[in-house]
């Protein structure tokens, strides 16, 4: 196969960076460049990414995508991806999230990471992750797509930026050690009606397990997970479509709830 030609990668990010401001959605990558693959794809990522630093946003975070064996059967792939998180994609708890800015979204519930201590792969482990963590918060991960239709292949969803859009974080944050991340589970409802239950083990067996692979996949490139970073390790259920009027709250045991309304 051969190699996506650097010019075609910024011609890549570009698109995709007009596309989440404009609200506009392009053709699957995987079937315009059909030369793309996962590397190219997080080339195209990382354009992107100074595309969006350059128009002042600030990388404060990343996240995993793709952990759980639900998403990875809803998008037909078998490994994780990760992203880049944005100042501008943090939100508050109960936030009112407006519909305009987005273009045909989802959410997931996830369980967040704030960390005090950064990580550099590789053989970050486990216990390393959890020892190097501030705090755990219930969180919401609102992902949306600049792909047509979600008709997406795994370097679709990379060069994407893992189809990211906002997070949404808890306002009652615990320590490591006052819940069983593994064990904790989960209750999302919609509207008052419950549509996805699940527990933490769901993100490639433990949460922290998901931070741990993330530190190891961009310490392969010299990158580390930064103290104060907000991490989010990939969804402990399927996704769930979300519309104008919706009411979304997500219930941890033991770690909390958190809502989000879109208008």
């Amino acid at each position: 196969m051969a190699r996506l030609a650097q010019a075609t990668v910024r011609k890549i990010a570009k698109d995709l960076h007009k596309a989440e401001r404009e609200r506009g959605v392009l053709d699957p990558l995987t079937v315009t460049y059909d030369n793309i693959d996962v590397a190219a794809a997080y080339r195209v990522q990382l354009a992107l990414v100074e595309l969006r630093k350059a128009a002042g946003e600030k990388v404060v975070g990343k996240k995993i995508g793709l952990t759980s064996r639900a998403m990875q059967q809803m998008l037909g792939v078998d490994q994780p991806d990760y992203g880049h998180i944005f100042d501008s994609m943090v939100l508050e708890d109960d936030v009112r999230m407006d519909m305009e800015e987005l273009i045909q979204p989802k959410v997931e519930p996830e369980i967040a990471f704030v960390l005090e201590r950064g990580l550099k792969g590789p053989g970050v482990t486990v216990m390393e992750v959890l020892a190097a963590t501030r705090f755990v918060a219930p969180a919401i991960e609102i992902i949306d797509s600049r792909i047509r239709g979600w008709k997406i292949k795994l370097c679709d969803t990379i060069a994407d930026n893992a189809s990211s859009a906002r997070i949404v974080l808890g306002n009652a944050p615990k320590q490591v050690h006052q819940v069983d991340l593994r064990l904790v589970g989960m209750v999302l409802e919609k509207n008052g009606e419950v549509v996805q239950t699940g527990a933490g083990a769901a993100a490639l067996g433990h949460p922290a397990n998901a931070v741990a692979w993330l530190a190891n996949a961009i310490g392969a490139y010299g990158v580390a997970l930064e103290p104060g970073e907000v991490i989010m390790p990939g969804a402990v259920s399927g996704a769930v479509d979300v519309a104008r009027g919706d009411h979304i709250r997500v219930s941890f045991d033991g770690l909390g709830t958190v809502s989000a309304r879109f208008a």
